[in-house]
């Protein structure tokens, strides 16, 4: 049997163990006797281990995808399929605010002994070209142990007074740097428009910037899972997605293979929020957002829970990409309403996804329509702002051809 140490904030909380293959969970006798914040809502605090099943699904939704994972297996001799060797090599310092450790180790003892490796020019530019053989700036060597979920080539950096550099030891990034997908083009001034677009209309999303080093242009996105004390000093913020707030695997995240539904997401946030009127009202805006820029791969994995000091949110907003102007497929990766294709989204659907909102027709109808026509005008605002910033590429005007496209349609639809 093989173990890890599963801390969360300051404390150690449980411990992850394999046999023959298989995961379970437990949370230590100290953590049940004087219970912290649970690891997750599919893991709430109890002395009974849990099972394969959940665990699995939790913990592996902490880790990579596709062929960042496959990279990551690579570099430190690990199978691609060994979740729970790959979190041992990988996670020191997950989405949130877990790290998993070997036992007896102590994770992130002082967040005020900051370890930084500032990066110049030269060395960010090359690490940025080494994203494919080495994600995450992780290393053979194990010194730099970082999971991040997600298929797309990423590195987690500091960011302070204009500089960036590699976190090490226990100190906490605060960015992630989001490289360009191959077969994307403008990848990264789709995703910053649609982020741009997305904090223009009021619906909360992760702040992020179009940045360049020696060529190579980037996306900096600011974390949203940081917080800072009294002192000023970086602090981790704990956050789960929905998939694993739903106990879902991430091989089933898009809702035709299993995984949730906007009714599940709706229904989650009646049970786990502070305020669920407010945040509802935020996805029903997120999901029409979604819709009206084309983002058909907004599966469970992209919408999150905040877990902070002062209560339980829906997440900022993030991985906002439109999808359709690359033609990558008619389907959406939830249903609206029921329907999966966006261009025969009708006036019924909208009342049904009012119904799995739990709001009342009449008042959904109303403030979809209305979101629509805003996101039209703003989208048009927005690319005219890119423009005078010398930042327009054809792909904002292809994207911002498609919010008016589909305004137009929920309008005609909706009256």
């Amino acid at each position: 049997m093989e173990t890890l140490d599963v801390w969360l904030l300051d404390r150690r909380a449980g411990q992850l163990e394999q046999n023959r293959g298989r995961l379970s969970f437990v949370y230590v006798p100290d953590y049940v006797s004087a219970p912290g914040p649970p690891l997750s809502r599919a893991l709430p605090v109890r002395a009974e281990p849990f099972d394969d099943t959940v665990t699995e699904s939790f913990f592996a939704n902490l880790l990579p995808e596709g062929k960042v994972r496959r990279a990551a297996a690579r570099l430190r001799n690990v199978s691609e399929r060994n979740d729970f060797g790959l979190l041992s090599a990988l996670g020191g310092d997950c989405a949130g605010a877990i790290s998993l450790v070997q036992p007896g180790e102590r994770a992130r003892p002082a967040e005020r002994e900051r370890t930084v490796e500032w990066l110049d020019d030269a060395t960010l530019a090359a690490a940025i070209d080494d994203v494919p053989r080495r994600p995450l700036m992780a290393d053979p060597d194990g010194d730099v142990r970082i999971s991040l979920a997600g298929a797309q080539d990423k590195l987690v950096v500091v960011v302070e007074d204009g500089r960036i550099g590699q976190p090490l030891g226990s100190t906490p990034s605060t960015h992630i740097i989001k490289t360009p997908i191959d077969e994307l083009v403008d990848s990264v001034a789709n995703e910053a428009f649609c982020l741009r677009l997305a904090g223009k209309l009021g619906i909360g999303a992760a702040n992020a910037t179009v940045e360049r080093v020696a060529g190579r242009e980037f996306l900096l996105v600011e974390r949203y899972d940081r917080g800072a004390d009294e002192g000023g000093l970086v602090t981790r913020v704990q956050q789960e997605d929905f998939c694993q707030a739903l106990g879902v695997p991430p091989e089933l995240k898009y809702e035709n293979e299993g995984g949730p539904k906007l009714a599940d997401c709706f229904r989650l946030l009646g049970e786990a929020v502070a305020v669920p009127a407010l945040d509802t009202l935020r996805l029903v805006d997120a999901a029409s957002f979604n819709f009206l820029i084309g983002n058909h791969d907004a599966h469970g994995k992209n919408f999150a829970l905040l877990h902070a000091a002062d209560g339980t949110r829906l997440a900022p907003f993030y991985d906002l990409l439109s999808t359709t102007v690359y033609d990558l497929g008619r389907k959406m990766a939830m249903r609206l309403g029921g329907e999966y294709r966006a261009e025969y989204v009708r006036r019924r659907h909208v009342e049904r996804f009012a119904v799995e909102a739990g709001l009342g027709a009449a008042a959904a109808l109303r403030r979809v329509r209305g979101f629509a026509k805003r996101a039209a005008a703003a989208a048009t605002t927005v690319a005219d702002e890119l423009r005078d910033e010398g930042g327009h590429r054809a792909v904002v005007g292809d994207i911002v051809d498609t919010v008016a496209a589909r305004a137009a349609q929920l309008q005609r639809e909706l009256g």
